[in-house]
């Protein structure tokens, strides 16, 4: 998932199916309801969904795992293994579809990559701190933030303006914050360092970004608040 997300598939799937909806209709079919429409263009997305999927993970190994590339010839009989018939010619074409959906830009920011960074120069700035073992946390935490994202920012909002019922003045000016990839990267961290000397780390990467130590544990506070309402929930 994390991994894809470096690549942006998630950029990507939503300017395809917006480029779907928004395509005129063929002429025969004018006549259409846009309900109609719709039912057809997400009927056709179904059938290729799993082939996107697929490319978009082949382009991220392409991308990240050098000695690990999934090539076509691989990807054609995984593809057969779970009962889809498709030529390496079809894999290369649904390579290009999403290379020119992205417009060639394969590395856009995420958060991922502003973890790795500051666990790095974390690492780097104080080697007592077992940054291999936060890494593989980091992932964990960041998966569930990315499942929870609107909730969580939506609790990091009502904190921040101390208002159950923010007004839109409020939630247009709190947009920055749910952009802001260095924010969540250091919160992630402070959350996955909950089991080492978390102070410490909240400390140190407040001093790395410059974000105040209030801020990197509030949007902790709140993750980890979302965290323990869902294990609540399953127990």
């Amino acid at each position: 998932m994390l991994l894809c997300e470096k690549l942006s598939s998630p950029r990507f799937m939503v300017k395809h199916l917006t480029d779907l909806l928004t395509t005129p209709p063929r002429q025969g079919a004018a006549s259409e309801s846009p309900r109609s429409h719709e039912d057809a263009v997400f009927a056709k997305l179904q059938e290729k969904f799993p082939l996107i999927i697929f490319s978009c993970v082949q382009l991220a190994s392409k991308l990240s795992l050098h000695s690990h590339i999934i090539d076509n010839n691989t990807a054609v009989r995984f593809l057969h293994s779970v009962g889809y018939s498709v030529s390496k010619q079809t894999v290369l074409e649904s390579e290009l579809m999403i290379l020119k959906g992205l417009e060639f830009r394969l590395n856009a920011p995420n958060p991922l990559t502003y973890v790795e960074i500051l666990l790095e120069v974390l690492g780097h700035n104080e080697p007592s701190i077992p940054v291999e073992r936060l890494y593989h946390l980091c992932h964990h935490v960041l998966q569930f933030v990315s499942l929870q994202r609107t909730a969580i920012f939506n609790s990091l909002l009502v904190m921040t303006t101390q208002c159950v019922s923010p007004s839109t003045e409020q939630r247009e000016k709190f947009v920055t914050v749910t952009e802001d990839y260095m924010l969540l990267g250091v919160s992630v961290i402070a959350v996955a360092s909950l089991s080492f000397n978390a102070l410490q780390v909240v400390g140190e990467l407040s001093h790395i970004t410059g974000i105040s130590r209030r801020s990197i544990s509030d949007f902790a506070h709140v993750t980890l608040m979302h965290i323990v309402i869902l294990i609540t929930l399953i127990h």
